[in-house]
């Protein structure tokens, strides 16, 4: 199993990216998906999850606004594009997919990371 991020680097404040993470899960629609983000010096924190359909969404309340998760289930492929970029969302992103429907922080698989730095 693996997963690849992409799309991090560097912005400005305010500004966008999107992150994309491909996933080579065969059953990719029956995992929820998620990403984190460590910040250096600090815990891995949660930044968003989605269902298996895509339909329900949950983000962290730091990111609510300005951040949206979606995912295609025909590419295995999930996003999170991130809008009003701040320094403090500075860190390395991680995407995740844990089996079955129910979101919890425990995930099965994780990629190695993306760098996202957001400058002042």
């Amino acid at each position: 199993v693996e997963l690849v991020e992409s799309g991090g680097g560097l912005v400005q404040t305010g500004g966008s990216l999107r992150l994309s993470c491909a996933a080579s899960l065969r059953t990719f629609s029956r995992y929820t998906m998620g990403w984190f983000r460590q910040a250096r010096g600090k815990e891995r924190e949660f930044v968003a999850a989605i269902s298996l359909s895509g339909t329900v969404t949950y983000r962290a309340d730091s990111v609510k606004g300005r951040f949206t998760i979606s995912r295609d289930n025909a590419k295995n492929l999930v996003y999170l594009q991130m809008n009003s970029l701040k320094p403090e969302d500075t860190a390395i992103y991680y995407c995740a997919a844990d089996w079955g429907p129910v979101v919890t922080m425990e995930y099965d698989y994780w990629g190695q990371g993306t760098q996202v730095t957001v400058s002042s």
